[in-house]
């Protein structure tokens, strides 16, 4: 069997939701491994909290989400306001290599896990805390999930129609650009402590890591002082530009980003004409005249099938594509031959759907080792296997309350 990538890295991961174990997964997922810490007082908030759920009530192991960002790793119950369930989370931090965290600011280094402390046991320790605003600042305590996330970095006042409020975005969308963001982080410090001996701190804003979509926006109100405004689906260089019924409740996304493209959809149309109406000849006049030539393109999409329409449209030289729904990535033929969705038996779903990362390596492939793991599914197994303890050292150490 080929040796994975991150087979040697050790990593242990205090937090939960979406950002600090979305690192964690992709970590794992080429090899690390990867110890999640919970409580049962305190579980991961993925666990009870956010929906869907297995039997469609909540339930501590039958959460869709925390399944999602956790498969391929150990999960363990610690107490860290118990004086001996520290001791235990400092012993896994100096076996680490690898620690990741997403408390707000401040919480680990007031239970005792701050990187200050950590290193002074394990100074080759690379510790990375991802939080809404970062570590430092007048908002650094500001709490928040993803959708206040989007709000503040501008996103949500850039998504939805003129006439109209602004947009929150689907799901943790900035959670994701600073965990992949953050993965990379985390494989940068190891290589330079590999080159160099040392540890690293790495503070990771998702509020700042989200502005980097921004990049036009921001450059342009720099340069000129304009504010960027709504424009529901309209694009300042393409004409036209949207989402267009089709037939059986269907949608079709398509744009045009030339005169010459724009032809080659009337033609495919059969309505070549369209691209001599004056109305129509240029962008400038195709964004002045944008409501009537929508409503001619729903009137051809609306009887077509979405699927057959876009492929004529691709073969035209088209930008088009079908609007998909959750069912039809399950049935995409291509992200089933890039193998992203990879099955994996759990103990309360029956089986769970993992989503591999969105890249492979070509020599050290990565794989989805196991399902997300129950609460506290590998507590003695990591103490007495990892740690080296024995099982009456663990017993003793429950019987302290330290593992709950």
């Amino acid at each position: 069997m080929t040796a994975q990538a991150l087979a040697d890295v050790k990593v242990v991961e205090f937090g939960g939701y979406a950002a600090g174990p979305h690192i964690g997964k992709l970590l794992a997922n080429y090899g690390a491994t990867v110890v999640h810490v919970e409580s049962r007082a305190r579980p991961d908030g993925f666990r009870l909290q956010y929906p869907p759920f297995a039997d469609g009530k909540p339930g501590i192991n039958s959460s869709g989400c925390f399944a999602h960002f956790n498969d391929s790793k150990r999960d363990i119950t610690l107490n860290l306001k118990n004086a001996q369930g520290i001791a235990l989370a400092r012993r896994l931090v100096d076996w680490c290599d690898v620690v990741i965290e997403n408390m707000r600011p401040g919480v680990m280094a007031r239970v005792g896990l701050g990187y200050d402390t950590l290193a002074t046991t394990n100074p080759r320790l690379v510790m990375l805390s991802t939080c809404n605003m970062g570590q430092t600042g007048p908002r650094a305590d500001t709490p928040g999930f993803g959708s206040q996330l989007t709000a503040l970095a501008g996103m949500c006042n850039l998504t939805g129609f003129p006439d109209g409020p602004p947009m929150l975005l689907y799901g943790p969308y900035i959670d994701y650009i600073a965990s992949t963001l953050g993965a990379s982080a985390v494989l940068a410090a190891l290589e330079r402590r590999r080159a160099t001996g040392r540890g690293a701190c790495i503070d990771v804003s998702q509020y700042e890591c989200g502005l980097m979509f921004l990049a036009g926006a921001l450059f342009e109100h720099h340069r000129s002082g304009k504010i960027a405004q709504r424009c529901g689906n309209a694009d300042t260089a393409a004409a036209p530009h949207g989402a267009y019924p089709a037939r059986d409740d269907g949608w079709i996304a398509l744009s045009c980003w030339s005169d010459a493209e724009f032809a080659s959809l009337c033609r495919a149309m059969d309505q070549a004409a369209l691209a001599n109406d004056a109305r129509y000849a240029t962008l400038a006049s195709r964004q002045a005249n944008a409501a009537a030539l929508d409503a001619t393109l729903a009137a051809w999409t609306l009887a077509q099938d979405a699927a057959a329409a876009a492929g004529r449209l691709q073969a035209a030289g088209v930008h088009a594509h079908p609007v998909a729904t959750v069912a039809d990535l399950f049935d995409d033929p291509q992200l089933a031959q890039r193998r992203l969705w990879r099955r994996q038996p759990h103990a309360v779903f029956g089986e769970q759907v993992c989503c591999f990362p969105a890249f492979d390596l070509s020599d050290t492939p990565g794989e989805i080792t196991c399902a997300a793991p129950l609460l506290g599914e590998h507590t003695e197994q990591v103490l007495r296997e990892l740690l080296g303890m024995s099982a009456e050292e663990v017993a003793a150490h429950e019987a302290a309350g330290a593992l709950d």
